[in-house]
Order: C-alpha cells, then sequence, then structure tokens
C-alpha cells in the first residue's frame, strides 16, 4: 500500500472514530444514526457534522466538476477513463456511447440519485447486460415481487421485452453503470 493511500485510511479511521465518539456522548445523534436505513444516509449524518468517512477504499478523490478541463467520456490519449467523471446533478443521468456497431451497442452511463418516474416502466426490444463498476442500484421487474439490489462489482441480463424500472441510485459520487445492448434474436 502507497504511504498516500495509507494516510488516507488512517485519517478516515480517525473521522470515523470522532464520530463514533460524538454519537456516544450525544443521544440524540446516537437515535439518529440508529435511524439511517443505509450506508448513504450515514455518510450524509456523519457530513452534517463536519466528518467525511464516505470514500471507499480504493476509490479516486471526487472529479472537480464541470470547468475542470475534461467531460464525461471525453477521449484522453486514446482512452476513456469508466470511473473519472464528474457526477450528474442529483436525480440525472449521463450517457455515453463507448461503442457502437450493426451488431451492439456499448454504453457508460452515470446515475446520481436517479429513479424511474413512478408509472414508467422500461420495455426495450433490445437485450441488454449491465455491470455496475461503482456504487449500488435498485431495480424493480414488472415479473418479481422483490426489488434487486446490485452493488458494485455485480452483473444482471435483462432479456428483450422484460419491464424494468429504476428505483434508486447512489448519491454522489453516484453509480456508474456499464451497459451492452444488442438486438434479440429468437434463436437466442
Amino acid at each position: 500500500m502507497a504511504e498516500a493511500q495509507l494516510q488516507q485510511f488512517l485519517e478516515k479511521v480517525r473521522q470515523l472514530n470522532a464520530f463514533v465518539a460524538l454519537s456516544e456522548a450525544d443521544p440524540g445523534l446516537r437515535q439518529t444514526l440508529r435511524d439511517c436505513d443505509d450506508h448513504h444516509q450515514v455518510v450524509a449524518l456523519a457530513r452534517s457534522r463536519g466528518f467525511e468517512i464516505g470514500r471507499r477504499w480504493g476509490e479516486p478523490p471526487p472529479a472537480q466538476g464541470p470547468g475542470d478541463g475534461t467531460e464525461a467520456g471525453e477521449e484522453s490519449h486514446g482512452s476513456v477513463s469508466l470511473l473519472a467523471s464528474p457526477c450528474p446533478s442529483g436525480g440525472r443521468e449521463t450517457t455515453t456511447v463507448l461503442l457502437e456497431t450493426p451488431q451492439l451497442r456499448l454504453e457508460r452511463i452515470h446515475s446520481c440519485s436517479a429513479r424511474s418516474p413512478e408509472d414508467f416502466w422500461y420495455d426495450q426490444s433490445e437485450e441488454e447486460w449491465v455491470l455496475l463498476l461503482q456504487g449500488s442500484a435498485r431495480l424493480q421487474f414488472a415479473d418479481e415481487n422483490e426489488p434487486r439490489r446490485l452493488v458494485s462489482g455485480e452483473a444482471l441480463r435483462i432479456s428483450a421485452g422484460r419491464r424494468h424500472r429504476l428505483l434508486a441510485t447512489d448519491p454522489h459520487p453516484g453509480t456508474i453503470w456499464l451497459a451492452l445492448f444488442w438486438q434479440h434474436s429468437p434463436a437466442g
């Protein structure tokens, strides 16, 4: 582990310990912490008290955002960074087509606190395979009772015509998807 990574890790541990100590001394904060449903709510609560505990191990520093000299999907020396780009504003997604041929399309989708409209369902004529590169998401399929939760590193194939909707993606730094689309073939 590089010294810089070690120092980042140690600083996060210091921040976590200070946040824990504060929550033990403040019954109201402890109850608010107990009421958190997920990691993002805990991180937001800690941030509201001045602690930065959200950066995960190996996660790059947050992008600087618009005006930092790059745009989402911009190529640099013939390559595209799949993880480093400004996070879209809350409730939005940005899509970059990385590769397109007559047979397939590969997209990078960066979502920030995004969700499908209440009565909207995707009903695609294309087959889709998605891989979460960063963050997490909850999807609902019309033919399933319970939503599915995907986390970084998990992949899922969605058959053509299978109705689904996005229930939630992570807040800043967002959820990054790699999505491969191809035309449905009756033979397979």
